[in-house]
């Protein structure tokens, strides 16, 4: 530490004349803006989860926002989908109906606690919203200070803080006690106390929250049962030294939810589903399809057909190249159904069985130093951790177990030169993040459409999966890989209005993975790998202050971003080709602007961000991708009961992959095999490659090219509130292979709340308008064959007691 000191010392001493330290005359510190009746909405306030000044969203040159806990508790925000509503660039097809992170410009994005990354979670668990004290949601890379990072963007989660506003600890404990009932047998009870406390000679702050949840669920055979704990504890060690730690436990038991099987064009227009059970494949009796089973099935040529594998000679000729009828009949006899017919689908009906689970407890701990040394100078110590055990079973023929945590020290040495011409401030920042990984998965007997979902899951749509016998994985990764990174950072903020940020990053990462042959349906695929790679990240930000409140910005950078997968593993393969590392570009450039007293802010944005190596990726994680759009954000507290906000998105994202390819794998559904009769092949998985002959047949399906938001909220003087928003989504494809739309759908939100004294009673109607809409799930291999129904009407309602 003393030799970073020496080495910023260094840096000042050889800085430009301009640097040079200011007289003792300092100007005031920035005064804390208080918008009355703005619920924190307005950008007023310094966040330090983009590049790590203290600058507000004004002043930041990157396409940002935030949602407070008053904007979570006013409009009932309870998962990540509700924040579509509150920020553009965000919409989120669905991950088997698992709200872990955003889709951020149409790609997946990552979750950051207190600015540091926490291991990926696409679809592990539902991301904890009510323990934060407010959520920052950063479209585009991280800065080069953060690390390693994707293309598409980030959360950030700025837990309840053990300090007031100003720093300060409380003068005295405050909590509330809230319990939360509603549609489908909905139970939430949390709690949360702050204030100060002392232990000897002591003082400290503290901040504690408590939630339990035990609630069924609009679909059948699921429910939610799930406990967080979350701490928070500051202490002043010595006047200039500061120790914050705490940490978050998230206990949660859920299944997944692959939605509608069976998919039709007829089926979402109209709900008319292809019944028919399949073909009995469990020949020991058991209940269950093993993978031997399976794999014997069909002669030994499974329930994958493969398009023309089979098919392409005499007498199956086909001059398309792909399955028929008469192939179908022949050669994969087991992979048809008994008993076809139609019926009206229950929307609640889905791929789940009594038997799913999702199990998942993820646990959270941080701890930071922050040493003043005086004369703007500040060297702070992070030391974080984030580890999750993950189990999920789905009897469709899916499986998967994490075990895997991380462990990051980061050390941020700031200075701050003041002088007659500007402010200017230097972050210097070495780290060390540490990766470790146990995984694996089940997914080469993976069959959506076995179960008639009129009918539900029996023997001969239930199988095997690994997780239950701890055998034939489809693949089983253990190892690690070190992250060494040092990042500088730097911002020259002119008195005459231009505001300049430049930073520049270089990583090493070292990786050692195997895979558990023992473990594995196929030993001979194992093997193992170690090896390294460094990676760049720069970037290069300026804005400039015109008069009445304008600030145009431009932004262009360069980010590395590490390839794992869904349980943090990198793969043997990536390891040995060194595909374990790459890169994205932004180009971004827009105006913010706060008027009328900062009671008015809005925002435009236009970017262009870009993979630079489209073989680089792991489809579930971290898609190759480039992205083009627009955003438009504005927020007006009109006065000091009436807030208003609006957003507008324009997202064109396409698969690199695909366009480098021509092609992309996927399964098929019923409407890529039209002339095949699907009661031929229900009971298996025709798979193959969809042709990508355009630019636009490689645009990510399930993300709409243009959407719209609003929000709306008015409190009265007597206590009384009532707030709404409303999204309007176009129609999208649900697949890669572009043939079955799901339709364009405006999905409204209000509530009404009511404070008086201590208590706060407060009812929230979700889909209002009732809109039968659907969400696509996992476009690039599945968006076919698989669709989920959304919810209909819904309520919620609470009683918050505040102490």
């Amino acid at each position: 530490m003393k030799g970073l000191v020496a080495l910023l010392g260094c840096t000042a001493l050889t800085a430009p004349a301009f640097a040079q330290e200011a007289p003792a005359d300092e100007p005031p510190a920035k005064e804390e803006i208080v918008v009355v009746g703005s619920l924190n909405a307005l950008p007023v306030k310094d966040v330090g989860s983009i590049f790590g000044f203290d600058k507000n969203l004004v002043e930041t040159p990157r396409s940002a926002s935030t949602v407070s806990k008053e904007q979570i508790e006013r409009f009932g925000i309870t998962e990540i989908y509700d924040l579509v509503s509150q920020s553009p660039g965000v919409f989120t097809n669905s991950f088997f109906g698992v709200g872990g992170a955003l889709d951020i410009r149409g790609t997946p994005g990552e979750v950051y606690f207190r600015g540091i990354r926490r291991l990926d979670n696409p679809g592990n668990y539902p991301t904890p919203i009510g323990a934060s004290d407010r959520i920052d949601i950063v479209r585009g890379p991280a800065s080069p200070i953060y690390g390693p990072s994707k293309t598409g963007g980030y959360m950030n989660f700025v837990p309840l803080t053990a300090r007031a506003a100003g720093g300060k600890f409380l003068d005295n404990p405050e909590g509330q006690i809230s319990y939360t009932s509603g549609s489908w047998a909905r139970n939430v009870l949390s709690a949360q106390v702050r204030g100060p406390g002392k232990i000897g000679g002591q003082e400290f702050g503290f901040s504690l929250y408590g939630q339990i949840e035990d609630s069924g669920s609009y679909y059948r055979n699921m429910s939610t049962r799930q406990s967080i704990l979350q701490a928070a504890f500051d202490t002043d060690l010595a006047p200039n030294l500061r120790l914050e730690f705490g940490g978050m436990y998230h206990n949660y038991k859920g299944q997944q939810n692959g939605g509608w099987n069976r998919l039709t064009q007829d089926l979402v227009d109209n709900g008319n589903y292809i019944t028919g059970a399949a073909k009995p494949l469990d020949t020991n009796g058991d209940g269950q399809i093993s993978h031997a089973e399976a794999k014997v099935a069909n002669g030994g040529f499974g329930l994958n057909p493969f398009g023309s594998a089979f098919c392409s000679s005499p007498p199956f000729a086909n001059p398309f190249g792909g399955l028929n009828n008469n192939c179908l009949a022949t050669l994969y006899p087991d992979s048809g159904l008994t008993g076809v017919g139609t019926a009206k689908l229950d929307r609640r009906n889905t791929l789940t069985a009594e038997d799913d689970k999702l199990n998942n407890v993820a646990k959270t701990a941080y701890l930071d130093l922050i040493f003043d040394a005086g004369n703007d100078l500040e060297i702070k110590n992070q030391l974080f951790y984030d580890g999750y055990k993950n189990e999920n079973e789905n009897q469709y023929g899916f499986s998967q177990f994490h075990k895997s945590y991380v462990i990051e020290d980061r050390i941020v040495v700031s200075k701050v030169f003041k002088t007659d011409i500007g402010k200017f401030s230097l972050e210097v920042s070495p780290s060390i993040r540490y990766t470790n990984f146990r995984h694996g998965d089940d997914f080469n007997y993976e069959y959506f459409n076995r179960v008639d979902l009129t009918v539900g899951y029996n023997a001969l749509s239930d199988r095997l999966l690994s997780t239950e016998c701890d055998c034939n994985y489809t693949s089983y990764n253990v190892g690690h890989y070190t992250d060494l990174g040092f990042a500088g950072l730097a911002n020259l903020d002119f008195n005459f209005g231009l505001d300049v940020t430049l930073g520049a990053r270089y990583d090493h990462v070292k990786v050692t993975t195997a895979d558990l042959a023992s473990k594995l349906e196929d030993p001979t695929s194992a093997g193992s790998a170690k090896n390294s790679k460094g990676g760049w990240s720069w970037s290069a930000s300026a804005n400039y202050k015109l008069p009445l409140g304008l600030i145009p910005y431009v932004t262009i950078s360069r980010q590395s971003t590490i390839i794992a997968g869904q349980g943090a593993e990198i793969t043997t393969a990536d390891a040995l080709s060194g595909a374990f590392i790459s890169a994205s570009k932004l180009y971004e450039g827009g105006i913010k602007g706060s008027f009328l007293n900062n009671r008015l802010y809005a925002a435009v944005s236009v970017y262009k961000q870009t993979r630079t190596d489209r073989n680089s990726q792991a489809i579930v994680t971290n898609q190759a991708v480039q992205t083009k759009g627009i955003e438009a954000e504005l927020r007006w507290s009109v006065d000091k009961h009436f807030l208003l906000s609006a957003n507008y998105t324009k997202t064109k994202v396409e698969n690199l992959t695909a366009i480098g390819d021509g092609v992309l794998f996927s399964f098929f559904g019923i409407e890529d095999l039209k002339g095949l009769n699907p009661a031929l092949y229900l009971g298996g998985q025709p798979i193959g490659l969809v042709p990508i002959p355009n630019r636009n047949a490689s645009r990510r399906a399930g993300i709409p090219e243009d959407l719209y938001s609003a929000t709306a909220t008015y409190s009265f003087d007597n206590g009384l509130a009532f707030a709404g928003s409303i999204s309007h989504v176009p129609s999208v494809f649900s697949g890669q292979s572009q043939t079955v739309r799901l339709p364009a759908y405006t999905l409204v939100d209000v509530s009404a709340s009511y404070t008086t004294g201590p208590w706060l009673f407060r009812a929230v109607v979700k889909n209002a308008t009732n809109a039968s809409y659907f969400r696509a799930n996992f476009t690039e291999l599945f968006g076919a064959t698989i669709a989920l129904p959304e919810r209909p009407r819904n309520w919620q309602a609470s009683v918050v007691y505040k102490f």
